[in-house]
């Protein structure tokens, strides 16, 4: 199988170790949405199969969970890991919310951009709508947080093939619309260069209709596979306001930060900290094939 190429010239790859010979990068990415009007995610475990056109209520306050408790509840839990992360934030939650905003700046975090609500998906625009939407967002950080977003990520990672080349024309550090990369790595596009960032595949949505455990699982034996297996490796740990803040989840949230804080070797770093060591060192991609499978000399 052919894998789709990027829409962008990568630059060259070489091999590289984390800073102070970290055994493996982890981020933790918390993303904090709200959806426009009266909606709200319809994937929530109180969205209910209602009439065409009944407002869905239940819906629409489990959305709103995130800005008025859950992103207060990770907060405190990262705070007493002292545990740096990256919020990543739909510009109307910061709206809605300029005292966390303020705590999240004082508390060491990034706050990164997130379209304007999580259901101003890019997929759905034209290049002009697309540059207005970032547009909006920059001038939203601009007037609560003094400075321009360094990180996008795209709402359902849905981006179209022109968001990267506008995300790098706007200036931005670091992109996060990537869904066939395993570490970070320098892309030189036509518009100048990103850092682009993976993300994840599990998010804490696909458990809380099930066992909020298990989110804990898949992130420990996704950790202890990379620290045993795969020297400078790279984790996203991944949860949402509206869904980890809840008690259930947060709990999950407390026990896998007190778990890899038990290791040594381990980089907990914010989204634009790795992205400026990436981009200052010139990190080019370093393939599973490059990793595993190095060619004879």
């Amino acid at each position: 199988m052919t894998l789709p190429p990027y829409s962008s010239k990568q630059a060259a790859a070489r091999e590289f170790d984390w800073p102070n010979g970290a055994r493996i990068a982890v981020v933790v990415t918390c993303l904090w949405e709200n959806w426009s009007g009266d909606k709200g995610p319809p994937f929530s475990v109180q969205t209910t199969s209602l009439k065409p056109g009944t407002h869905d209520r239940a819906a629409m306050t489990w959305g709103t969970y995130g800005t008025r408790n859950g992103v207060w509840r990770l907060l405190k839990i990262l705070d007493e890991h002292q545990a740096p992360s990256t919020f990543v934030a739909n510009a109307q939650s910061m709206e809605f919310s300029p005292e966390a905003v303020d705590q999240i700046l004082k508390s060491g975090h990034e706050i990164a951009a997130h379209s304007y609500t999580q259901d101003a998906l890019m997929a759905y625009l034209k290049p002009d709508e697309e540059r207005a939407m970032v547009e909006k967002c920059v001038a939203v950080f601009q007037k609560l947080t003094g400075a321009p977003p360094k990180g996008w990520l795209s709402p359902v990672l849905a981006p179209t093939a022109d968001t990267e080349e506008i995300i790098a024309e706007a200036g931005f550090l670091w992109y996060g619309d990537y869904n066939n990369i395993d570490l970070p790595f320098c892309v030189d596009t036509r518009k100048g260069m990103l850092v682009a960032l993976p993300h994840t595949d599990f998010a804490d949505h696909r458990v809380l209709r099930a066992n909020p455990r298990d989110w804990f699982e898949v992130y420990k034996d996704t950790f202890d596979y990379l620290y045993a297996n795969e020297p400078a490796a790279y984790l996203n740990i991944t949860v949402h306001c509206h869904f980890g803040g809840r008690p259930l989840m947060a709990a999950q949230v407390d026990r896998i930060l007190r778990y890899i804080r038990g290791f040594p070797g381990i980089w907990l770093v914010r989204h634009d900290e790795l992205a400026q060591w990436i981009k200052d060192n010139k990190i080019g991609e370093w393939t599973s094939q490059q990793r595993f499978f190095k060619r004879p000399a």
